[in-house]
């Protein structure tokens, strides 16, 4: 037991695993993050309804999206940016890890008569002959992934993009970073049962790593029959040390604002957006 007990306590190095596959390909947990994405009450998985509608409104007048825009929404989740865009005359593609919310997005997409082109994979491994007037990357995305992943993911943006093209994102700031706490948390039943529809119990750990800026949630999950863990990475951002990413691929960090809405840069936010263009 206290051999057990050191393992679910250790600190890994920062994006020592990488666990997106099974966190957005668990049939069980999929469902239970659709559940999150369609809540229109909370930012968990998605931002609330109210946002995103504001959100599109902004895109659509900020980019001049138009009935010949290609847009690729990059973690679309259940589609709630592309059937906004989509209704508004651009031409849309999405992609996701989650066959479930990918499934669940073709059906709003064929009830509302759009031609969405889906694409259920993991969005570091698309490719594409299409080249897209905007890729967006929303609900700081970004942020989970690796050094590496972003340098590929970077990349990849740059091959994608038409000339004169632009990346809208949003991230997490240093603010963000500073108020969060280590802790550790052990419950029955952790998250009301999100993990699993068997009995459980959660551990969850919170370390922060102070050279690279960065927060690891590390969820272990034991069951009768099996433990599991879950390490959900968030890579935190000052605008230099983004705009120095951006530039090693490539691009130029264009416009920054508070949030992917095009509200004003708040300096006590955990959160900004920036808008990236192709030189």
């Amino acid at each position: 037991m206290f051999n057990e007990l050191e393992k679910i306590n250790s600190r890994p190095l920062p994006f020592q695993f990488y666990f997106a596959d099974r966190l957005w390909t668990d049939e069980y947990i999929s469902e239970r993050m659709l559940e999150c994405h369609l809540n229109e009450s909370i930012d968990v998985a998605s931002r609330r309804i109210d946002f995103i509608d504001k959100s599109v409104e902004w895109i659509v007048s900020h980019f001049s999206a138009k009935g010949d825009t290609h847009i690729a929404d990059f973690g679309c989740g259940p589609g709630l940016y592309t059937t906004r865009l989509a209704q508004r005359g651009a031409i849309v593609t999405g992609i996701d890890f989650s066959k479930r919310s990918i499934q669940y997005a073709e059906t709003v997409a064929a009830q509302k008569r759009l031609n969405i082109s889906y694409h259920p994979q993991n969005y570091l491994e698309f490719e594409s002959s299409k080249r897209f007037d905007l890729i967006i990357m929303i609900m700081c995305d970004f942020c989970v992934l690796s050094p590496e992943q972003r340098k590929l993911m970077l990349r990849k943006f740059n091959s994608l993009l038409k000339p004169g093209g632009s990346i809208l994102l949003d991230v997490y700031s240093l603010n963000g970073y500073n108020q969060r706490e280590e802790a550790a948390k052990y419950e029955y039943d952790l998250l009301g049962g999100f993990w699993s529809r068997e009995k459980y119990y959660g551990f969850l750990n919170t370390f922060k790593y102070e050279d690279e800026k960065v927060i690891l949630d590390k969820y272990t999950i034991v069951e009768e029959e099996q433990t599991r863990t879950v390490c959900n990475w968030l890579q935190y951002f000052t605008r230099e040390s983004l705009t120095t990413e951006v530039e090693a691929a490539g691009l130029m960090v264009s416009e920054i604002y508070g949030d992917v809405a095009g509200n004003p840069l708040n300096p006590d936010s955990s959160e900004f957006a920036v808008v990236i263009s192709n030189q």
